[in-house]
């Protein structure tokens, strides 16, 4: 004879009762609507709009420069170019430093652009100490926004899928060293890990020693070393 075995509830053990069924058909629709909730308002939320059109308006910028500079005759030489950036004097620099901060922080252009920009904007070494500077200081914002507000306003600015793919990296014990292998080596979306590494209980001591000294392998590996190839290789 087999002999059911049951629990406190006068249920057979292992089987979910009457009730949990109904309980869980009527959570379901709930759950669902949360959900549908959170989608639809973040789809309004105008920062996250902002963050999905910003590209597609640094790409329009971009095209508008680039048509402006050939057809000024800016762009048609590098020494045209350099000599037009040498006309604005101190507001090239600036401007550029800002610029580029502004891309870490919020992405208005692909931060990479700018990267390699800097070297032919204004020679090898001066473009990477301006690049340097410009990276490291609109990864540290991003840590002390990150601090102050939390997970909120990166869930609105980044896409979804892309935080929860690297939020587990938080939860590691290791995250730390982890932490500084991406900044040295760019194989992740550092601007990302820069704003989730605020919502850590990492130092900014800590922090700020990873950026200013790993941020220069990156920037000169990258920056400095594809315009190298790129002006070798593209008669200008």
């Amino acid at each position: 004879m087999r002999v059911s075995r049951l629990g406190s509830d006068g249920t057979r053990a292992g089987r979910p009762s009457a009730r949990d069924a109904d309980d869980v058909r009527a959570e379901t629709p709930a759950t669902a609507a949360r959900a549908d909730e959170s989608h639809t308002a973040r789809r309004r939320d105008p920062l996250a709009i902002a963050a999905r059109l910003s590209p597609l308006l640094g790409l329009a910028v971009s095209i508008g420069l680039v048509w402006w500079g050939l057809d000024s005759g800016v762009l048609r030489s590098l020494a045209n170019l350099q000599a037009f950036i040498d006309s604005l004097g101190a507001w090239g620099p600036i401007v550029f430093l800002i610029v580029s901060a502004a891309a870490v922080v919020f992405p208005i252009v692909p931060g990479g652009l700018l990267v390699i920009a800097g070297p032919v904007l204004f020679g090898a070494i001066e473009g990477t100490v301006y690049n340097y500077i410009a990276v490291c200081a609109g990864s540290l914002l991003n840590f002390l926004i990150a601090r102050h507000v939390g997970l909120a306003l990166i869930e609105r600015i980044f896409p979804a899928r892309l935080v929860d793919k690297y939020l587990g990296w938080t939860r590691s014990p290791h995250f730390t060293r982890a932490f500084a292998i991406a900044i040295v080596l760019p194989v992740a979306p550092d601007d990302l890990l820069c704003y989730l590494a605020g919502t850590t209980r990492m130092r900014w001591g800590t922090y700020v020693a990873i950026i200013l000294l790993g941020k220069p392998w990156a920037l000169v590996a990258y920056g400095l070393g594809i315009s190298t190839v790129l002006l070798q290789l593209v008669p200008w």
